[in-house]
């Protein structure tokens, strides 16, 4: 695993993949900070961080889309097949070194607060709460952004799909507002996600066994449940799409209000699509 991590650290900074990564983020937090604490002289710096993980839409698909694609593209991937080194460490060391490029632009951000003190009050605990949820934000964003990566051999595909997959949930809120509150509505769409869920379990375990079962098990159960009693659907759309808001979690902390429930999310998330990327890989070992 080490060497695997060191060769893709390696791979970041010769590309300079890494240095534009790094100077990207960091522009990025400087307008805010300016913008925010010095314009208009909030001395709030979580409003700055805040602001930043907006452009997670551009920064994440920049360092993973390649990180699986190009090897799978390349049939470099087969290699991974035959390595010495488990799947599982494998995974692990090109997770660790994306996360290792995003950390040094986080522990440059810790120098911001320090200096606006300079210009006023700032609260460190606000601000480095805030910028320790920021990091573990991005650690699950790039779990995801790796996730994709391992499904295609195209760098664009999957680029543009975790565009996608950040800016939903960037805007589940917003759509949570939206939705309607029928019972019956609220049964089809729940549905539809179980329908969703099956196709992934297809397409990650390639069993229609197995497949077939999540649906009669998942589609079935909510059946059942509807016909027992419909008010226990009254909201349930808005429960669900409020459980995968990630954005949500993160905005409590630019309030002053460490959630660490929310830790606990990013951390369970980063390790779901790790795993689910081992896994993806596992599947087309066992095919090749």
């Amino acid at each position: 695993m080490k060497a695997i991590y060191k060769k893709e650290l390696r791979s970041y900074f010769t590309s300079f993949l890494g240095y534009l990564f790094i100077a990207f983020l960091l522009i990025i937090v400087g307008i805010f900070q300016y913008l925010y604490n010095l314009r208009y002289g909030y001395a709030n710096f979580a409003l700055a961080v805040n602001g930043t993980a907006t452009f997670f839409l551009l920064l994440v698909p920049m360092v993973t889309m390649r990180i699986l694609a190009e090897e799978k593209r390349q049939r470099t991937d087969q290699l991974i097949f035959t390595a010495p080194v488990s799947v599982e460490r494998i995974v692990l060391g090109k997770y660790l070194a994306l996360v290792t490029v995003f950390g040094i632009g986080v522990l440059c951000m810790c120098v911001y607060p320090p200096i606006l003190h300079n210009y006023g009050a700032t609260n460190y605990a606000v601000a480095y709460t805030t910028i320790l949820a920021f990091f573990l934000l991005g650690c699950t964003y790039l779990a995801i952004g790796m996730f994709i990566s391992a499904l295609t051999e195209s760098q664009v595909f999957a680029a543009v799909v975790t565009f996608i997959v950040i800016l939903f949930t960037l805007m589940i809120d917003m759509l949570v507002a939206m939705l309607p509150t029928g019972h019956l509505l609220a049964l089809m769409v729940l549905i539809g996600l179980s329908l969703l869920v099956t196709v992934i379990t297809y397409v990650m375990m390639r069993s229609k066994i197995v497949s077939i079962a999540v649906a009669l098990v998942s589609v079935g159960g909510l059946v059942v449940a509807y016909a027992i009693n419909p008010m226990w659907f009254d909201g349930s759309l808005a429960k669900v799409f409020g459980w995968l808001s990630v954005q949500s979690r993160f905005t409590l902390f630019r309030f002053g209000i460490v959630d660490v429930s929310a830790y606990v999310y990013y951390l369970s998330m980063t390790f779901l699509f790790v795993f689910l990327t081992v896994q993806a890989i596992k599947k087309r070992r066992w095919e090749a």
